[in-house]
């Protein structure tokens, strides 16, 4: 691929004009936005608006005046679009794992399966696992015969066809990248009356969804990966409308009662979506979500899926056109259709290469024990950023700059 190929994929790209929607820093290459997505100008006026303006100078009155109070429903129905999902079934609030906590003990009392057996795969995303975990040991101290069955991603069918309760699926591996098959697995769940829960926070903001078409009965994700929303950002939390008026979460807050300032001393949960409220939202956080999520005003989802594939696309095919780059082994499926916006490579020496891009201007992570991994956000990339930074991957590996001790420490966070 040349460089006039390179500039006539950027001179047709349709998103070319987002990435003036960021805050990006000079001389870096980012792919790193399915860990953090990076600062848009709105968030940062947003920010600086609430905290001198609203926070600053109307201080309390700004729960109704700047509708503070209505933030979790407003920036759910904003997320909604991105999910393929009518914007009465989302909200955002709290975290990934709250959020998952509520939905699993939800589940598992719609259930009608004999046994409260939720099933997963072992390459779920651990924190996911860990939650589970957490709600079997739970129910187990309480007498229940609750059980969290894990198996192999390829022993997924059979294990649902055992009829579990409740089937917890990450939609994007995050190791590997590699996409589950959203509609087959549902169908599939269904038929043998399992609720599927889906976390999305590797797919919302770059993979096309369809969660209502589908018919998905639960979801969560988060808000500061692709959707850009800022270090731990609220996450948002799907629940199909056929369930809104069946289901009852477990952690009863006074901001999913139904009449959350009458102060009443009995719960009586709200009605819809916002029932899985608990707590007083963050402002600030909700705020810069809020904002970020203008960045995608009048793109569609599979405009951001297309291009976020002929990203990764067009990086694999240059790597695999540098020898020297050959040992770099891809984890990543081959086939885009079965991949998510991001590819990982496994190396021996994967954590010091990544130290070393990163002080080159490329950002990617590590993820333990040796996969280099990049994240192709479609918003603010162009196809000359990912040329570049497999040029410079390339000039690392021929040189052995990945070498220079430096790059072998450690750091707390990968």
């Amino acid at each position: 691929m040349t460089e006039i190929d390179i500039a006539a994929l950027d001179e047709v790209d349709t998103l070319a004009s987002c990435r003036d929607l960021f805050d990006l820093p000079t001389q870096t290459i980012y792919l790193n936005g399915n860990s953090l997505g990076p600062l848009c100008h709105a968030s940062a006026e947003a920010m600086q608006r609430v905290v001198s303006e609203e926070w600053g100078q109307d201080l309390i009155s700004s729960w109704n005046k700047h509708r503070w109070i209505d933030f979790p429903l407003r920036v759910g129905a904003r997320i909604a679009p991105l999910l393929g999902a009518a914007p009465e079934q989302v909200l955002c609030c709290d975290s990934v794992s709250v959020n998952l906590f509520k939905l699993l003990s939800a589940a598992l009392a719609l259930s009608k399966a004999q046994k409260p057996t939720i099933l997963s795969h072992r390459d779920n995303f651990p924190t996911d696992l860990y939650i589970a975990e957490g709600l079997r040991d739970l129910l187990q101290q309480h007498g229940a015969q609750a059980e969290l069955k894990l198996v192999a991603t390829n022993a997924l069918e059979a294990a649902i066809a055992e009829g579990p309760a409740v089937l917890m699926l990450t939609h994007v591996d995050f190791r590997t990248g590699r996409k589950l098959d959203m509609a087959k697995l549902t169908r599939l769940a269904h038929q043998h009356g399992v609720l599927v829960i889906w976390d999305l926070s590797h797919s919302a903001g770059v993979i096309d969804l369809a969660l209502d078409d589908c018919q998905v009965d639960f979801a969560v994700g988060c808000g500061y990966k692709f959707l850009n929303g800022g270090p731990g950002a609220p996450a948002f939390v799907y629940v199909a409308s056929r369930h809104l008026q069946q289901i009852k979460q477990p952690l009863q807050g006074w901001m999913g009662h139904k009449a959350p300032f009458a102060f009443n001393p009995d719960y009586e949960a709200d009605l819809g979506i916002n029932q899985l409220q608990t707590g007083t939202p963050s402002v600030l956080a909700m705020s810069a979500l809020d904002a970020a999520l203008s960045c995608f005003e009048g793109v569609s989802p599979a405009d951001l899926n297309r291009k976020a594939s002929a990203l990764s696309e067009t990086f694999l095919s240059l790597v695999e056109a540098e020898p020297a780059l050959a040992e770099l082994r891809l984890v990543s499926p081959r086939n885009p259709e079965i991949r998510g916006a991001q590819l990982s490579f496994s190396h021996d020496q994967a954590y010091p290469i990544s130290q070393a891009l990163i002080a080159a201007g490329v950002i990617v992570d590590f993820r333990a024990p040796n996969l280099l991994r990049l994240g192709f956000s479609p918003l603010y990339l162009s196809f000359a950023d990912i040329a570049a930074s497999v040029s410079i991957l390339n000039r690392i590996i021929v040189n052995n700059i990945y070498k220079d001790q430096q790059f072998s420490q450690r750091k707390r966070v990968t």
